[in-house]
């Protein structure tokens, strides 16, 4: 590949062979039932009507809600097709689904190795896993540095590609190291979606991710979830959830599982503008550290290509000075100076400004969205001569 784009209620089978846009659009769909909508509105209730002992699938709106369960059957079909030994459980957020993960596999004494360039919320965790007499562990997600630590560690943290670096590791070869010294391994798919890289078929244990990015693309749903192979590790997660209270509400939920329909749309749509604007960046003598998996001179390449099949709707790069970042984002017409990405609408923001991140201070998180990719680009081309005078 070179430069490429390329619960309770049993829902509807697919076809074993059915295409990504097929799978996405019917995920999760209940079997029809007449006079009934296609996908059934939200469940709003704290509880459900129980008499008798507390048996069946729904009896309070901490532990289950028909909402949620076809969101996560839905999730589940794309994360792991097929295979019917997995779950999906939904959360408020993504980091409500990274702590289950953590807090609900690590005890006192455990040694969990994180990636020390992954999203800067890390360093929080971090903080409190540190509390609880856990120890940490960090390495850069390139080169697989993550291998030199993890003697003796009960989870491995992987994040691919890294936020905001873009750097990317050999799933596969992790996931294999960590299983033969006995270590969990957990991968944050965020910002590939299933549809960019599915990590349970890379050999990880949980695949987990924020469902605010690109999963629901629509930049007005807070949602998380993790996938796994059901046994213990995920009842744990399970009852970390249950215990803690991170749950999505039936609206939130709803509205993914509407947004899932359209992913393979824009997913496509917007992989191809961002390798397109990629490329118009490559030959600018103005920026520098440009980084995007699928261009093929990208150091992330040779990797993304064996284990990606869409490579990211973000691009990073560096711009001279702050200043310099500053007024380019302040001449862009049609991107938004906002964080988060994997919207419709394309954002951008200097990542410096928040503090967390080892990032040079002109560095520029790009996340193209679903505008026409000769329009973004010129807006873009013109913002970054616009601020160079």
């Amino acid at each position: 590949m070179n430069d490429s784009t390329t619960g309770a209620d049993q829902g509807q089978a697919l076809p074993g062979g059915a295409g990504e846009g097929t799978r996405a659009v019917r995920a999760g769909l209940p079997e029809p039932v007449k006079h009934e909508p296609t996908l059934p509105g939200p469940v709003f209730a704290a509880h459900f009507h129980l008499p008798g002992d507390p048996t069946g699938p729904y009896t309070y709106g901490r532990d289950e809600n028909p909402t949620w369960t076809l969101l996560e059957q839905a999730i589940g079909e794309l994360e792991a097709p097929g295979q019917d030994d997995v779950e999906t459980l939904a959360f408020a957020s993504g980091m409500a689904a990274i702590s289950s993960v953590l807090f609900s596999q690590l005890r006192a004494g455990d040694a969990v190795v994180l990636p020390d360039d992954g999203y800067q919320a890390l360093s929080l965790v971090r903080a409190q896993l540190e509390t609880y007499g856990i120890e940490v562990r960090t390495a850069p997600t390139g080169g697989d540095a993550q291998l030199g630590v993890l003697d003796g560690a009960k989870l491995l943290w992987i994040e691919t590609p890294s936020n905001p670096g873009l750097d990317v590791c050999d799933v596969r070869r992790l996931a294999e190291a960590a299983h033969a010294r006995g270590a969990l391994v957990a991968v944050d798919n965020t910002l590939a979606t299933p549809l960019g890289q599915r990590p349970l078929e890379l050999g990880a244990d949980f695949a987990v991710a924020s469902g605010t990015k690109q999963l629901t693309g629509h930049g007005d749903v807070l949602l998380g979830y993790v996938t796994g192979r059901s046994g213990e590790a995920m009842a744990a997660v399970r009852r970390w959830r249950k215990i803690v209270g991170a749950v999505p509400g039936p609206m939130e939920a709803w509205l993914a599982h509407r947004s899932i329909a359209t992913l393979q749309l824009r997913v496509d749509r917007q992989n191809a503008t961002a390798l397109a604007l990629a490329r118009a960046l490559r030959d600018r003598s103005d920026v520098t550290g440009l980084r995007y998996p699928g261009l093929s001179d990208d150091p992330s390449h040779r990797i993304a290509s064996r284990q990606m099949r869409r490579y990211g709707c973000v691009v990073s790069f560096t711009l001279p000075t702050r200043a310099r970042a500053d007024g380019f984002l302040d001449a862009l017409r049609l991107v938004d100076d906002a964080t988060s990405f994997g919207g419709v609408r394309s954002t951008a923001e200097r990542r410096g400004r928040w503090g967390g991140d080892a990032v040079p201070e002109g560095f520029i998180r790009f996340s193209v969205g679903a505008e026409d990719p000769e329009d973004l680009i010129a807006d873009v081309l013109r913002a970054l001569d616009e601020s160079a005078g």
